[in-house]
């Protein structure tokens, strides 16, 4: 059983970060590279904070881990020094827990009961930190292995995307003796985690490790293919009894406003992909931030992930512009009550913010001015106020007067509409939903027959849990469309959401 008194006898210790002025200077992960045994002292002591509660909220309901990831379990063989075992149970639930213990943002936390009356208990278990040393001993020490299927289907299964729901759902079928081959239309496999997450917050060698895995069990990988149009759609569809869609929802928002055409405002990921490339040993980025004014417009994980990027690259000043109101630092229980996902200023988990920068909040940019080549050289920005209409419709309201900062890169990270439209869809005979994604039936499966989807082109741009969760559960669809039956698991079902939107 758990420790009864361990959250009274240990505080919560978050894992040491690098400090500031050294980790701006490379794109190494901003935590401290401890000794293993040390770190895993360290790890036991925060696992007996665990309670295992009778009802765990942290992977419960839709509050928590969508995952279902066991929690109290492997916090207690952590806490007992079974390493092994952990890794096991952790697995048994997560494919990825090396991605997830870096970037998912930890509604687990969140929903953790410890979190309920911070000030008596401490605070959540460092549920977020436990799991990452877990799957980091695991690959430490050799314990993560090729798990080949023993036997073969026959089956033919195309996944079509390579992010976080793809792999996912590729594993599981390969696991399950599919033939899966893997299509990316960039150079190298792995999605918005190879190019669209920064090297300081998941280095791209924790990804490659996992892929090496993936192909010593079968899966095949096929980059630089873009299916529609470098692969017809009918010979997609000849070769595979089944598709997966694993796509994302990477077509970004913008902002048509005055000066919107000038050199020097970009897309985030137009900042980020070659940011990224660069780290890959790809040649300079054309789009940098070093020496230069910035402007992020957009409070979300995104835009941090260009703040972090803006200060590696050496930007002279970088200031985020965010249209709500600045959050509480602590849960206001009459907004986002225990256990949904709490609406607070978060700095932990995105440590970019306190590496410097100014965050405004309840500003938005009215136009973008330049010089007389067309150069950004600076931008007019209003104090703003948030209203809905009758339809409940959001609007931006300047209530202030303008103020000109100088900007010479604007970088917009407000958000994503959808599903890029793409050659694929349309020789598919699918269209997008209203949200911009791909429909499907209770099954997984679209309006094509043997087509199913899963990921962020089925609910929209979300967290990496979910992602992974949907590619789960599209394999178990998957396989049951092929064989009859399934005996891999299927964690969430189609349109399950959060009990708050992140």
């Amino acid at each position: 059983m758990a420790d009864p008194h361990g959250f009274l006898e240990v505080a919560k210790v978050e894992a040491t970060k690098r400090p500031v002025d050294e980790r701006v200077g490379d794109w190494r992960e901003v935590y401290e590279r401890q000794d293993p045994h040390q770190r895993a002292g360290e790890v036991s002591q925060q696992a007996r904070r665990c309670m295992d509660c009778g009802i765990p909220f942290c992977h419960s309901g839709t509050a928590g881990c969508p995952l279902g990831n066991l929690i109290p379990e492997w916090n207690d063989l952590v806490r007992r020094g079974r390493w092994d075992a952990a890794s096991d149970r952790l697995h048994a639930t997560n494919n990825f827990p090396e991605f997830t213990g870096r970037l998912c943002p930890a509604p687990c936390e969140a929903a953790c009961v410890l979190s309920i009356a911070e000030e008596q208990t401490g605070g959540s278990v460092t549920i977020k930190r436990i799991e990452q040393s877990i799957a980091d001993q695991a690959w430490m020490g050799g314990t993560v292995e090729p798990q080949p299927a023993a036997i073969s289907t026959g089956k033919k299964v195309a996944v079509v995307g390579s992010g976080p729901a793809g792999l996912a759902a590729a594993q599981q079928l390969t696991r399950a003796g599919h033939d899966v081959t893997v299509y990316e239309r960039d150079d190298r496999i792995g999605g918005l985690m190879r190019y669209g997450i920064p090297e300081y917050k998941l280095e791209k060698s924790v990804l490659n490790q996992r892929l090496a895995q993936m192909r010593a069990e079968g899966t095949r990988f096929v980059t630089e293919c873009e299916v529609g149009v470098d692969l017809p759609i009918e010979q997609l569809r000849a070769q595979h009894d089944a598709v997966v869609l694993a796509v994302g929802a990477l077509r970004a928002r913008d902002n048509d406003v005055e000066g919107r055409d000038l050199h020097g405002v970009h897309l985030a990921m137009e900042h980020l992909v070659p940011a990224n490339k660069e780290c890959e040993g790809d040649g300079p980025t054309g789009i940098s931030a070093a020496g230069k004014h910035v402007v992020i417009i957009g409070g979300g994980d995104t835009g941090a992930d260009c703040l972090g990027t803006a200060h590696r690259q050496g930007a002279k000043s970088v200031t985020q512009l965010d249209y709500n109101p600045e959050p509480p630092q602590v849960r206001d229980e009459s907004r986002s009550p225990w256990p949904t996902w709490p609406i607070v200023l978060r700095t932990r988990l995105s440590p970019a913010h306190a590496e410097g920068g100014d965050r405004r909040y309840e500003v938005a940019v009215q136009r973008f001015l330049g010089d007389d080549d067309g150069n950004l050289r600076a931008m007019q920005i209003a104090e703003v106020t948030v209203e809905r209409d009758q339809t409940g419709r959001r609007r931006i309201v300047p209530v202030g007067d303008s103020l000109e900062i100088p900007c010479e890169l604007a970088l917009l990270a407000i958000g994503f509409e959808g599903v890029e439209h793409m050659a694929l869809l349309d020789g598919l005979g699918l269209t997008l939903s209203r949200r911009g994604t791909v429909s499907c039936g209770s099954d997984w499966q679209t309006d094509a027959p043997g087509v199913f989807v899963c990921g962020d082109a089925h609910r929209g741009a979300s967290l990496i849990v979910w992602a992974i969760a949907e590619g789960r559960s599209v394999a178990h669809a998957v396989d049951v469309h092929l064989m009859g039956e399934s005996d891999l698991p299927a964690p969430v079902r189609p349109g399950t959401l959060p009990l708050a939107v992140v």
